[in-house]
């Protein structure tokens, strides 16, 4: 079943944003204090966390931590986004600046003639937009929560 569309979250940041130059970091955080909140579509509970393959998934695994503990962190709430990704990074591991040009550069082009197309288009489908409205995962993120109109 498919989410209304668009998909508007108050407090939830789009994934290009970054925290110390790190894209989606941030947006991970929101969806754990709006999940906490009750905030979050309930179609979104199956890939939240240590899912597999979900871009929360992906960004533990460049971090080296553990999703609950970070989540576990998060939810204390006596820290900003910098201070839990300096946490992340004494719990798990800092990527340098190259690896983090080359995750920043992976994740904002997801979808973009990879393994993820097929599922970009599948999405796009579910909200009645032709393949090819957006490139990436990134850019549909931001136009099915209102960020990004089509055509733009």
């Amino acid at each position: 079943m498919s989410q209304p569309y668009p998909t508007i979250i108050p407090g939830l940041r789009s994934p290009f944003d970054q925290i110390n130059g790190i894209v989606y970091f941030g947006r991970m955080l929101d969806k754990i204090r709006l999940a906490a909140a009750g905030k979050l579509p309930e179609g979104w509970q199956p890939m939240r966390g240590a899912v597999k393959g979900s871009f929360d998934w992906r960004c533990c695994q460049l971090l080296k931590i553990d999703y609950a503990a970070l989540e576990a962190e998060t939810l204390k709430g006596d820290k900003s986004d910098t201070e839990l990704l300096a946490w992340a990074f004494m719990h798990g591991r800092q990527p340098d600046d190259q690896e983090i040009e080359a995750w920043n550069a992976f994740m904002t082009k997801r979808g973009w003639r990879d393994a993820g197309t097929q599922r970009l288009n599948e999405r796009l489908a579910e909200i009645g937009l032709p393949p090819g409205t957006v490139q990436t995962m990134f850019e549909f993120i931001d136009l099915d929560e209102g960020r990004l109109k089509p055509g733009k």
